[in-house]
């Protein structure tokens, strides 16, 4: 990724060797500034990122202040902070990505490039919308989702010792948690959802995160994930995750660590669901990955015509849930349906939470299988509300076309159907 600029580096003592190795990276132009000339250097400079070359407290508070209110309302794409940290001390400003100040420099680069991956890919985004805006008036095309991305985010916390269960609790009460008491499990998890952060707490021995890390590092899916490890890191592991960490300390401290590593990527995630929605002029919900109701109705009326004409089976499936839910954990179940479905199936999330899947070429007897594996996976891995003391329970109410059916008759078998609890 190119570090065409311009870069603000903050410090008020000179930081030369930091100007020095940005320009060999191809960074440029570089615009060096003092805390307390900040804001107007970002007002009059407009950066692709700023850097925070010192570790420590900012020398000017107010400045800082002023600085995380431009960056925070700014029209522009993202502007990613990069802030030099040591030790057991948080990062200037609280937006920022830290990097250790043990670290060699070259993370520091890896770090940034990847963020102005970032930036760029939101750049995107803003330009297709406004383009689609411009020459599609009529509404078909969901909003940009909004709010902080951390209210998306899913963090992993991997471990079998007291620190995982420490870990664990100070990171359920930031973000949405999965905890993992084998890298076995971590593994699946990584595969089944979407995971926007990775804790390896203590437990494990030092050969199980060696091979854990290997996977993460050889797989390209998980290149940009943030992921803090308490023992040791080996080298080329930090060459293949750029947002890899050793991070010692309380509980308190490495959360804080990972939080804005895990809220830039999940932004990130939101971006490529909207791309995929623009991509396809509208068909998708950025929230959820699934089909809007207004594309799945079409899809659904396109399959049953071909049904008529081909005699080939459809069936439908209504997933409903009991128990205590957000709209948080909504939407989680429904971007577990869309990993699970097949290429040919489709599906859409209903106001009240519940979710319509169509399973093509698929007659009653299959899809109710399908069904209700698909529930008792959603049972077992969807996310739980904070506090929440009763499980959620899955309910499917399934119905197949018939000779003579319309696309009502069928909708209303479902919708009004008895509901089968997924075992």
């Amino acid at each position: 990724m190119s570090l065409q600029g311009p870069l603000i580096v903050v410090a008020d003592s000179p930081a030369a060797g930091l100007g020095a190795a940005l320009s060999a990276a191809g960074a440029f132009p570089i615009v060096e500034t003092k805390w307390a000339d900040a804001p107007t250097a970002f007002v009059s400079v407009k950066p692709t990122a700023v850097i925070i070359a010192e570790p420590g407290a900012p020398k000017s508070e107010s400045s800082a202040r002023t600085l995380c209110l431009q960056i925070a309302t700014a029209t522009s794409p993202i502007v990613p902070v990069i802030a030099r940290v040591r030790g057991d001390q948080g990062t200037a400003v609280p937006i920022a990505l830290p990097v250790d100040m043990a670290q060699p420099i070259e993370r520091l680069i890896a770090r940034l490039q990847s963020a102005l991956r970032v930036r760029a890919l939101h750049a995107t985004v803003l330009r297709r919308i406004e383009t689609v805006a411009t020459h599609d008036g009529d509404g078909k095309l969901p909003p940009f989702p909004v709010g902080d991305a951390l209210e998306d985010a899913t963090v992993l916390v991997a471990g079998r010792g007291p620190r995982y269960a420490q870990l664990g609790v100070a990171m359920a009460e930031k973000v949405q948690m999965l905890g993992a008491l084998s890298v076995e499990i971590a593994a699946k998890h990584l595969d089944a959802r979407d995971i926007d952060g990775i804790v390896v707490a203590d437990g494990f021995s030092q050969r199980m995160i060696n091979e854990f890390l290997t996977v993460l590092a050889q797989d390209n899916r998980f290149r940009d994930i943030p992921v803090a490890v308490i023992s040791d890191v080996a080298p080329e592991y930090a060459e293949a995750l750029p947002y890899i960490d050793q991070i010692d300390g309380d509980a308190a401290h490495i959360v804080a660590r990972m939080l804005p590593l895990v809220r830039l990527h999940a932004f990130s995630v939101r971006l490529k669901r909207m791309m995929k929605t623009l991509d396809t002029e509208g068909m998708f919900d950025p929230d959820t990955g699934l089909l809007t109701w207004h594309a799945f109705w079409q899809e659904l009326q396109q399959t049953i015509a071909e049904v008529s004409e081909r005699s080939t089976p459809v069936s439908l499936a209504r997933f409903s849930f009991d128990g205590p839910r957000d709209r948080r954990v909504s939407k989680h179940g429904a971007r577990l349906m869309a990993r699970l479905i097949r290429n040919i199936d489709f599906a859409c999330r209903q106001d009240d939470g519940g979710i319509l899947v169509a399973f093509a070429q698929t007659d009653l007897r299959d899809a109710h299988v399908a069904a209700r594996r698909i529930a008792g996976v959603i049972k077992k891995t969807m996310l739980m509300p904070r506090q929440a003391g009763n499980k959620i329970s899955a309910n499917v109410t399934l119905a197949t076309f018939k000779a003579g059916d319309t696309l009502q008759k069928l909708m209303l078998r479902v919708m009004g159907g008895a509901a089968v609890a997924a075992k």
